[in-house]
């Protein structure tokens, strides 16, 4: 989630551009008769994320399109920051550039509440084949506003440690299935070497890159975004703690350079041999047991370190939705359908890999043998992980809001995008860490104050 200091601007006008329109929608809107072009044409503009499972849909397209005759599927593949930035546009100004859009738990609910995306209730309802009832629980209620359903995972995902066996073993080091942050770190110092980081962990600013795990890390410290009277809590000792061990922890046995590196840039890093440690998203572990991946049958796999919790690990999840605005709604709603279904499932896992099979979002996956063989080493972690978090209360203390890695108001996408900015400057030497969190606390309680009214 990339968001630079130059794209801050554009951000917060787009904010207040979908503020604007939130205040006058409500409910879903189904635009357009599906009908398409002249003569039946379609041609579906999907606007998605660069990760792993994504392109793999893009290289499935063929089948769906060979199933329907006309029917074209154009991708826009972009960075997790750059699709936030031009997806938030498009649909909070009703542009209707794209037909399909890869949005976030974040995002689903509340853009649902606005009008901004098609209803899917009914239509997964009346379809049995489809199987609605097979998504998830958790997965599924966090994309749902009050009892209707805005998006269909792709995948869901918590977060869990990755480490490499025989680097840790070398180093003499062995994890528990349930590790301290504290305990971590050290086993980072004794594998850090010149040709190989201890640990990889994102620095990239953005809200989803470096406060994706940061965020996690403040929670089981101790800390939170806010109190029971949306009083920001930022600039307190709890952040103050987890912020400067994490900044830490990378200055010790980290990557070079952790401003630059996010997900990819870790999973890389990982593949390659260049860091032994990484704490992020439960989907990686299918990339890095893919039959193509060097360190096949290399990896461990543990809980989410804590320090204070019994548990740190995310829930979220990669959502498909239609946009409200689009022309093609029938020929759309059949795409994101055909995407999340039991059928695809099968097809990634036949004709890519059932490693790659896309994790987290249906009950039955993790019932397919060859899903079950291939997926040995972290299927069961995962599903425990995402049944163990609790995203009303991840931390110390009650929160106002459903949601672990982030905050569940309009405001908080721009809030995080700048905070994390003002964090990414600390762990880049760049200021101090009571300057990043004194300026971070003004941004957050501005955002606190707009729910008090």
């Amino acid at each position: 989630m990339l968001v630079l200091r130059s794209r801050l601007a554009v951000g917060a006008s787009v904010l207040v551009a979908g503020l604007t329109l939130a205040a006058c929608s409500s409910g879903a809107v189904s635009s357009g008769d599906g009908s398409g072009a002249a003569g039946g044409a379609v041609t579906l503009n999907v606007a998605t994320v660069n990760n792993g499972q994504m392109k793999d849909m893009e290289k499935l397209k063929s089948e769906f399109e060979s199933a329907n005759p006309g029917t074209k599927v154009n991708f826009q593949v972009m960075e997790e920051g750059d699709l936030r930035s031009a997806v938030t546009a498009d649909v909070a100004s009703g542009a209707g550039q794209y037909d399909i859009v890869t949005i976030g738990a974040y995002e689903t609910p509340q853009w649902g509440k606005n009008g901004w995306l098609v209803d899917l209730t009914s239509e997964l309802a009346k379809d049995s084949a489809y199987d609605v009832g097979d998504i998830l629980p958790p997965v599924r209620d966090a994309i749902s506003f009050e009892g209707k359903q805005f998006a269909v995972p792709f995948y869901g995902e918590s977060s869990i440690l990755m480490y490499n066996k025989d680097a840790a073993a070398a180093a003499g080091v062995s994890f528990s299935n349930n590790p301290t942050w504290q305990e971590v770190a050290d086993a980072a110092k004794k594998m850090n070497s010149a040709e190989q980081a201890g640990i990889c962990m994102r620095g990239k600013p953005g809200w989803g890159d470096l406060f994706g795990p940061l965020t996690t890390v403040v929670q089981t410290f101790g800390g939170a975004w806010y109190d029971d009277k949306w009083t920001a809590t930022v600039n307190t000792p709890e952040w103050k703690e987890a912020v400067t061990f994490y900044k830490t922890m990378l200055d010790e046995s980290g990557e070079k350079d952790p401003v630059s590196y996010s997900f990819n840039e870790c999973l890389t890093a990982l593949k390659e041999g260049k860091a032994a440690m990484w704490a992020d998203a439960s989907v990686a572990a299918s990339m890095l047991e893919a039959a193509d991946s060097p360190v096949k049958g290399k990896m461990g796999y543990a809980h989410m370190p804590v320090n204070k919790t019994k548990e740190s690990g995310w829930l979220w999840s990669w959502n498909l939705a239609v946009p409200s605005s689009t022309k093609n709604k029938d020929a759309a709603v059949k795409f994101v359908k055909w995407a999340t279904s039991k059928e695809y499932h099968k097809l990634v896992g036949t004709k890519i890999g059932w490693s790659n099979v896309p994790p987290g979002a249906r009950t039955s996956t993790y019932e397919i043998p060859e899903y079950k063989e291939a997926a040995a080493a972290y299927a069961p972690l995962t599903l425990e992980v995402m049944s163990a978090v609790n995203p009303k209360q991840p931390g110390l203390k009650p929160q106002n809001w459903v949601g672990i890695q982030y905050v569940s108001i309009p405001e908080y996408q721009d809030v995080g995008n700048q905070c994390a900015q003002l964090i990414a400057d600390y762990i880049a030497n760049r200021s101090s860490v009571d300057d990043a969190l004194g300026k971070c606390q003004e941004l957050a309680q501005k955002a606190g104050d707009a729910q008090k009214s």
